[in-house]
């Protein structure tokens, strides 16, 4: 069996354990509390009025659950939901087709809405405000333009660089709502929860130590819980325990903040090779022989968020914290040592 097929096997078992797992109704759908709060307001409202819910744009870190909360939308709503991305649709024909085919206050989902060529994002004005499309019908002096009603629908977009969302755009969202990372009480009860559906017996201790070292993402939390259910299946009897989670977390070389080989290189490397830093996004990248969007979207946000690096308009400097983190001594202008 080729690469390819094998990776295609292996994005399979990914997307049928997703959906599996994944929460189908807003009580189910645990932490971002006041997100979760303000959005069955309005579905509760749209339903009343017998309308659409008013488009909305989800956007925060990958793996924090804007499809979840895309596919909770179209359910609460009593809605089918079509699912799309933004790199998938390369010409505006591609999006009426998408859009001509929609039923009434159906769910229009885009990721990486962010990643739409100008002449989509055209289309789309018309739509969400007004729900017509606009086609245009021949080229040169005999062009003419005819416009289509279509269904009344809810546009979700989701993006982890709304900066990259054009303002045009951004303002036909009637709620935008950014996603935040999971406290390690919150990811222990998901990691219960998803548990309970693999039917795997696990410790209550043993999910809090898997919570902590999930870098605030659900995602990585149910990723981790299935590397360990395998370790307690060959080392173990099949239960997880504090010390099996312990000692399979740290076989896979996640440590006790959740950082992995490559965070604590992007860390040495600051340190050790830029002597604190600042050092730019695109050096740091090449150092660590990384792509700059892969640590500016992957790697970064983490690492920011507790307080391990800090962001200069010179480049990333280490913070006292990430010395204290990695065991190392600081060094002042003067090269008198520092703890």
């Amino acid at each position: 069996m080729d690469r390819e097929a094998i990776e295609a096997i292996k994005k399979s078992e990914d997307i049928e354990f997703e959906e599996n797992i994944r929460p189908r109704r807003l009580e189910e759908f645990i932490g971002q509390e006041k997100i979760r709060e303000k959005l069955s307001l309005f579905i509760k409202a749209a339903l009343k009025r017998n309308e659409p819910m008013d488009h909305t744009l989800l956007y925060g870190p990958p793996g924090l659950g804007k499809t979840t909360l895309a596919h909770i939308i179209a359910y609460e709503m009593g809605s089918d939901i079509r699912v799309t991305s933004g790199p998938a649709i390369e010409r505006a024909g591609d999006l009426a087709a998408i859009l001509t085919n929609l039923e009434e206050r159906e769910v229009l989902f885009i990721d990486e809405i962010h990643r739409l060529n100008k002449q989509v994002e055209e289309i789309l004005y018309s739509a969400m405000e007004d729900f017509k499309l606009d086609i245009v019908l021949g080229k040169g002096p005999s062009a003419r333009t005819i416009r289509l009603d279509i269904p009344r629908f809810t546009l979700v977009g989701a993006t982890t660089r709304t900066g990259l969302v054009n303002a045009p755009l951004l303002s036909r969202f009637g709620i935008v709502e950014r996603l935040d990372f999971y406290t390690s009480k919150e990811l222990k009860e998901i990691i219960l929860r998803s548990a309970r559906i693999l039917k795997v017996e696990i410790h209550e201790d043993a999910a809090f130590e898997i919570a902590k070292r999930s870098r605030g993402t659900p995602r990585i939390a149910n990723r981790l819980l299935r590397r360990v259910r395998d370790f307690a299946q060959i080392k173990g009897d099949g239960v997880i325990t504090f010390d099996i989670a312990k000692d399979s977390l740290e076989l896979l070389e996640i440590d006790e903040l959740g950082l992995t080989k490559i965070d604590r290189e992007i860390l040495k490397t600051i340190v050790d090779k830029f002597g604190g830093g600042p050092v730019g996004l695109g050096t740091l990248a090449a150092s660590v022989s990384e792509e700059v969007d892969t640590i500016s979207e992957v790697y970064e946000p983490y690492l920011l968020q507790i307080g391990l690096i800090g962001r200069t308009p010179r480049g990333r400097v280490a913070t006292p914290l990430t010395y204290k983190h990695l065991g190392k001594k600081r060094f002042s202008l003067f090269g008198e040592g520092e703890k």
